[in-house]
């Protein structure tokens, strides 16, 4: 064993604790220092921060190995690390000592396994060694020729790269197989870009390396569920949803791969001559085809050439740099350029001076105003000596800039849990003070309500009334209260009483992933495997919109965490980490304590029942009505509807009704009329804010309308044609020629030119008479020529038109058997007709 620790450097001390404390159990030669390349953790460019030290193995043994450590060399591993979370990184690259710190300790599973079982590689441990096999078993079934076996081997012995695609392989299988479980989806950003590389470099070498056929990888997730499933029942639970998506994505790559390795062939030949493949090349690779540099990295070598690396990532951290600069400006900009959150060591700032943490149970307050004492007041982040914090504040020398002021207790209700802040007023009861509150977030217990000054001034101590603006507050606990109401009925409608055509759907597992509530809409974000039908959604809206009817009681209760865990129906966001004791919120006909009595009722299933700390309705009558506006793919795997209540609803409930009016007015027109009426109620459909289901059924109307002028237009078109020809017809009959020359007028239509040349061709089989017929659209002043040969010999359509228009500017084109020029000028037919005939 060997053990690392932090040596210091110009920014940091030396972690001398962790040194001597590893020197009462090892030798002096086998306790190391390293740099903060290798033992100092940082989470970013700033944030929590401290030194780490590490538990190294030899795998060898008996012999001197301190040089290999922290060297990559697979015989000398690091199998534990534990991280001193100690300090905060500031954004000018200084250190503050954390006011808690921590230990973030983890050990590697795989690694422990090969030592506990006397192998030289994780991977051929009984961990990777089935998918191996399976692997193996899959390409077989494929008809892969020659499908070869894993053997271990690494670099130059590794021809072709066989075994490093297994262990790719087999690795990424298994970091897919658990994130999907976990609830993670593939996807364009965060974690699910991440998903995504890791899915994507997984195929590509099964493809190149392998040889393997799409379909392979998702193949290998039965093998995953077999060999983990025991200890992880989610992945038993998932094993369809999980199947589903990896193969959806694997077959999505399959054209994506093809098309980037096109690109990546056209980038490598520009480069050839220099050697070096350009970072800026890499980087269109990977933001815009999926590849992963690595796999751009192995493809450039494999062409005896050279990635420039260093000029990729300075790249991504530009990238990267944009995107939080982005973000702070527009955080910046929320609070009036003035970073108004708290970090650690403002929150140390206030436990040092014992001031206690808000009293916020007044936040459930439907009404009034209360009254509070001023604990401290905030100018923004390193603004004063005092980490931001200042005695007395004046109207005049803050100019309209945005101030914090943390107070006893308050009624207004922080940003959480997907709710949006409650927005008011405070005025100092005393003097003459005036704060609008714009913001309101809490940091440990802390609430700062941040807003501007209008008038006079503020000091710790002081006395102020709270007034929140509750019509605003109504809106949103409206939307909060039918977030919940949506979240039952989606369960009601996708899971417990499918459709006959969904039962069959892998995604069963319905899950929250977000929500957004302010005082304009609610918007849900949940866990379902692709879009929802016109009947599910009208389904979902219309039990939202009957819980609002039947005027159903909402409740909340502090209850054990425990207790609460143990109702049959409660609905919690997965993953999410909550109080004991729990707040828990119900829209049901039961209270809520006589449901707590009796936790695993099925009868619960018909009610609403949440984990929840934000404001809310007293019954759902208050929310006066619910429209669903739209359904929407965010994500794989991850749909998102945005609905509306109260006034809103009932406006898209008008705006439906106008809508509906003019379709049945639009029945009634006149097929004449009814194309541009179509066009106009299309758009005015697709741009309205009404119920997605009836804007689907409007869509429909409008298609069956569509067809209704398409079917008239058809038969116009037969008439017309049929008129047209028998004028042709007619002008034959006084010509001996089989070469036709006539003029009937019906505009410049192409389409019908062509019907009509079919037409004639049609009725003269036997003759094989030509045609060249001249139409004339007067208001436009042109005239169009076209011919057909019907099979008559010696006959050259285009040759011929071109003669008659001859010097005319004519312009068309056609060939031997059919031709059709469009010409300038009526008053040139005559000339036109005498030169064709």
């Amino acid at each position: 064993l060997y053990a690392t620790y932090f040596g210091g450097d110009d920014s940091s001390p030396a972690d001398n604790e962790a040194r001597d404390l590893w020197l009462q159990y090892l030798p002096s030669e086998r306790v190391l220092p390293f740099d903060a390349k290798d033992n100092f953790w940082e989470m970013g460019a700033t944030g929590p921060c401290g030194p780490c030290t590490e538990i190294h193995y030899d795998r060898i043994g008996n012999r001197d190995a301190a040089a290999l450590v922290n060297m990559d060399d697979p015989n000398v591993i690091e199998i534990w690390n534990n991280v001193f979370i100690q300090f905060n990184r500031e954004p000018d690259g200084s250190l503050r000592p954390l006011p808690h710190k921590h230990i973030d300790t983890g050990m590697g599973l795989e690694r422990l396994t090969s030592i506990l079982q006397n192998k030289m590689s994780n991977y051929d441990t009984d961990i990777f060694m089935p998918i191996f096999h399976d692997l193996r078993k899959i390409l077989q079934n494929q008809g892969v020729p020659d499908a070869p076996k894993y053997n271990g081997k690494v670099g130059a012995d590794d021809i072709g790269g066989v075994d490093m695609a297994y262990r790719v392989i087999a690795d990424h299988i298994r970091t897919l197989s658990f994130s999907i479980a976990d609830g993670a989806m593939p996807s364009n950003d965060g974690r699910g870009y991440v998903l995504r590389r890791v899915l994507r470099r997984a195929v590509r070498y099964g493809r190149s390396n392998l040889k393997a056929e799409i379909g392979f990888f998702s193949q290998l997730v039965p093998t995953v569920v077999r060999l983990f499933g025991g200890f992880y029942p989610e992945l038993r639970e998932k094993e369809d949803l999980i199947t589903s998506v990896i193969s959806e994505e694997e077959t999505s790559f399959g054209q994506t791969l093809d098309k980037g390795l096109h690109k990546f062939e056209a980038m490598a030949t520009k480069c050839a001559s220099t050697g070096i493949f350009a970072a800026k090349d890499a980087h269109i690779l990977y933001t815009t085809m999926g590849f992963p540099v690595d796999l751009t990295e192995l493809m450039v070598e494999e062409r005896g050439m050279k990635l420039d690396k260093e000029g990729f990532e300075k790249l991504m951290q530009h990238e990267i740099e944009l995107s939080a600069k982005a973000l702070q400006e527009k955080q910046l900009k929320a609070s009036g350029g003035v970073d108004m959150t708290l970090e650690a060591e403002q929150t140390n700032y206030l436990i040092e001076k014992n001031i206690p943490v808000t009293q916020d149970e007044l936040k459930y307050s439907r009404e009034g105003s209360f009254d509070a004492r001023i604990l401290e007041l905030y100018v923004g982040r390193n603004a004063t000596d005092m980490y931001g914090f200042i005695g007395t504040i004046h109207a005049e020398d803050v100019g309209g800039k945005m101030i914090g002021i943390i107070l006893d207790q308050t009624s207004f209700y922080a940003e959480s849990g997907g709710q949006v802040t409650d927005t008011g007023m405070l005025a100092s009861i005393d003097g003459d003070a005036m704060i609008q509150i714009e913001n309101v977030q809490v940091y440990a217990g802390y609430v700062v309500h941040s807003g501007r000054l209008l008038s006079g001034s503020v000091c710790i101590g002081e006395h102020v009334k709270l007034s929140v603006d509750f019509e605003r507050r109504l809106k949103i606990a409206s939307n909060h209260t039918m977030t919940h109401v949506l979240n039952f009925a989606l369960r009601h409608v996708l899971v417990l009483h499918p459709e006959e055509s969904e039962k069959s759907n892998v995604a069963q597992q319905l899950d929250q992933k977000g929500s957004l509530v302010d005082d304009s809409k609610l918007r849900f974000d949940f866990s379902w495997n692709g879009p929802l039908s016109e009947s599910q959604l009208a389904k979902i809206e219309q039990v939202c919109a009957d819980r609002v009817k039947s005027a159903v009681p909402v409740e909340s209760y502090v209850a054990p965490l425990a207790d609460a865990h143990q109702i049959s129906s409660l609905r919690a966001v997965f993953g999410e980490a909550y109080p004991d004791p729990v707040r828990v919120v119900s829209v049901s006909s039961t209270p809520l304590q006589e449901i707590l009595n009796d936790p695993s009722n099925e009868n619960w299933f018909d009610y609403s029942i949440e984990f929840c700390g934000g404001t809310h309705l007293t019954n759902t009558s208050e929310a006066e009505d619910f429209v669903l506006l739209n359904e929407e793919g965010i994500a794989k795997g991850v749909r998102r509807i945005t609905a509306v209540t109260m006034q809103v609803a009932r406006d898209a409930i008008e705006l439906d009704r106008q809508l509906q009016d003019k379709l049945t007015a639009a029945r009634e027109m006149d097929v004449k009329e009814l194309e541009q009426e179509i066009k106009r109620l299309t758009v005015e459909v697709n741009n309205s804010s009404i119920s997605a289901a009836r804007k689907l059924r409007m869509k429909d109307s409008l298609t069956e309308l569509s067809r209704k002028v398409i079917a008239w237009k058809k038969e116009q078109g037969a008439n017309i044609t049929s008129k047209i020809v028998a004028a042709a017809l007619e002008a034959a009959e006084k010509e001996a020629d089989s070469h036709v020359v006539c003029r009937v007028d019906f505009g410049l239509d192409g389409k019908v030119a062509k019907l009509v040349m079919a037409q004639w061709c049609a009725l003269n089989k036997e003759e094989k008479r030509a045609l060249l017929m001249v139409t004339a659209d007067i208001p436009t002043d042109k005239f169009m020529v076209f011919a057909t040969a019907n099979g008559c010999e010696g006959v050259d359509c285009k040759a011929w038109v071109t003669a008659a228009t001859l010097a005319m500017d004519a312009k068309g084109g056609g060939k031997s058997d059919s031709a059709q020029f469009n010409v300038h000028g009526v008053h040139k037919i005559d000339l036109v007709l005498e030169k064709a005939r």
